[in-house]
């Protein structure tokens, strides 16, 4: 999609957006030339989705949370932009969602994806789940909630990439990632156990939650900070290009942000894999 030293990279903006700055300056310190895009301008025709390589539609509280958390701008990303993300990662566009993206991504059935678990377990045909469609918003079978404690948690976390995620790109990461939570609708939930079985069958789940030495939370208080189902942190569509998490990296990716614990395990490691995806 791009042969630039630097690649070209949006970072949508929407009314409440407030970590758009800091997931610029990570992806500009990953090798990208990032551009902050108002959603008003990819609605109207100004900007075109499809001059970037990638699209990070990160944290914040966008409209205000009316309707709950990342819902209004759900809307926006379901009715007013669905074709065109739809062939934007066609073509081979990645989509980065962070905490108020990602939740808007789930909501707006962009995540998991138009090829959900119970899709693919009910013996569809798996290359033409596959293939990115219009979001329906409808059968959606996974949603990000109030935290199980009822109160908003802001701390840091452990993270473990799912190096067999259809996020095959997230392999490159070597270690965990360390970085702060800050929300208060946070857990990932799921419909049922069997929804919960088929994330993990079918590559879906990018990230979870694990202690400093790398050992699963098992639910365990903070280590899965939120209750979150299957300690998951973050998961994929089945294309891998379309990821979303909770935490954010884009807050640790320098030594000096690191408030204790060991050197390295930098957000910075996730940037620089999706700008190694890209080209």
């Amino acid at each position: 999609m791009s042969n630039l030293t630097k690649a070209p990279l949006y970072v949508l903006h929407a009314p409440g957006t407030n970590r758009d700055q800091e997931a610029a300056w990570a992806a500009s310190e990953a090798g990208f030339n990032p551009r902050i895009v108002h959603i008003a301008e990819l609605v109207d025709g100004s900007v075109a989705l499809d001059d970037a390589a990638a699209t990070i539609v990160p944290g914040g509280f966008s409209y205000g949370d009316a309707l709950g958390a990342g819902v209004r701008l759900a809307l926006d990303l379901r009715l007013d932009l669905a074709s065109e993300l739809r062939q934007f990662v066609a073509g081979g566009g990645y989509v980065l969602g962070i905490c108020n993206g990602f939740q808007a991504l789930v909501k707006a059935g962009l995540l998991p994806g138009p090829a959900t678990p119970e899709v693919i377990a009910e013996g569809a045909d798996t290359e033409a789940a596959a293939k990115p469609t219009a979001p329906t918003g409808t059968g959606r079978q996974v949603t990000l909630t109030h935290n199980q404690r009822g109160r908003f948690e802001c701390r840091w976390v452990h993270l473990e990439p799912n190096r067999m995620a259809n996020a095959s790109w997230l392999s490159s990461i070597t270690e965990l990632i360390h970085c702060p939570i800050a929300h208060g609708e946070g857990r990932f939930q799921v419909a049922d156990s069997a929804t919960l079985t088929a994330i993990d069958t079918q590559g879906l789940a990018a990230f979870r939650y694990v202690d400093a030495n790398g050992e699963p939370a098992k639910g365990r208080y903070p280590i899965n900070p939120n209750g979150s189902a299957g300690d998951l942190a973050g998961i994929c569509d089945v294309t891998g290009r379309v990821v979303g998490l909770m935490p954010h990296p884009e807050d640790h990716i320098r030594p000096v942000q690191r408030p204790h614990g060991p050197n390295g395990q930098l957000g910075l490691a996730l940037f620089t894999a999706l700008r190694n995806a890209v080209g």
